[in-house]
């Protein structure tokens, strides 16, 4: 097996066919649409996703003009090429192929927005990958991150699928700001996420996620969630969202 071969299960704790352990597979339903209704007001008509794995999340896009979901692992984009062949309700024009963010791949007609879903931790120069996506972005438009929170929620499974490190809204901004590129919002989401995230896997120091406890929390504890964001602000949480806005010519970067 090649290195890319593989590269997904390492990167998530999941088999091509499992469920998902560290994002938002088949028995998430909430926590992706939850995920989804936070990012896709940043993307555009056109949009790359960054390690998509199975194409989950991309899957829940409509009408958009253009769509590249992407993946280091060649079986990982398999199985998306299948899942997206010929479905004109989530864009026009759907591409899935290999992209290895390690050999700074670029596409050679950018897009509107790239969508990277717990994906930066896995690199140690963070701030190069952000460099490297915004070559696939058209000027003045948008990379969403979504990333794991806090170093404080590190856990034997964070070294597990090989995170270099989990992110602030500070260090997040950081990483931004060293790409030269634009921090245009930056936050942390899912505090009762993050809470219960703690319990398990640190005072618990569970090796994997539960998936019984997965589907209570997706079904109980992502609705509470979804409460909490609109009417407090959330100073912690298990993940870290942000905008970054690629500069256009002549703009400068934020700092």
């Amino acid at each position: 097996m090649s290195d890319a071969q593989g590269a997904f299960t390492r990167a998530t704790g999941r088999g091509l066919g499992d469920r998902d352990a560290e994002g938002a597979g088949p028995d998430k339903p909430r926590y992706r649409r939850y995920q989804f209704d936070l990012i896709a007001p940043h993307c555009g008509a056109s949009v790359l996703e960054v390690g998509g794995g199975l194409g989950e999340f991309s899957a829940q896009f409509g009408g958009l003009r253009r769509l590249v979901v992407t993946d280091v692992d060649p079986d990982a984009v398999a199985v998306m090429d299948e899942r997206f062949a010929g479905d004109a309700r989530v864009a026009d024009e759907i591409e899935a192929r290999r992209f290895d963010l390690d050999a700074h791949d670029r596409l050679d007609r950018p897009v509107e927005s790239v969508v990277a879903i717990n994906v930066l931790e896995h690199f140690e120069d963070d701030a190069a990958v952000l460099a490297s996506l915004a070559r696939s972005v058209v000027p003045g438009g948008t990379i969403v991150l979504w990333v794991p929170g806090y170093q404080s929620l590190f856990s034997e499974f964070d070294r597990k699928v090989g995170h270099f490190r989990r992110y602030t809204p500070a260090t997040l901004r950081d990483a931004i700001q060293r790409a030269g590129l634009r921090c245009e919002r930056v936050r942390p989401v899912n505090l009762l996420g993050g809470l219960a995230w703690w319990t398990a896997m640190r005072l618990g120091r569970a090796q994997t996620p539960n998936s019984g406890a997965v589907g209570v929390y997706d079904r109980f504890i992502v609705p509470a969630t979804r409460v909490l964001d609109r009417v407090l602000p959330v100073p912690f949480g298990q993940s870290v969202l942000a905008v970054v806005r690629v500069p256009e010519a002549g703009t400068s970067r934020d700092r």
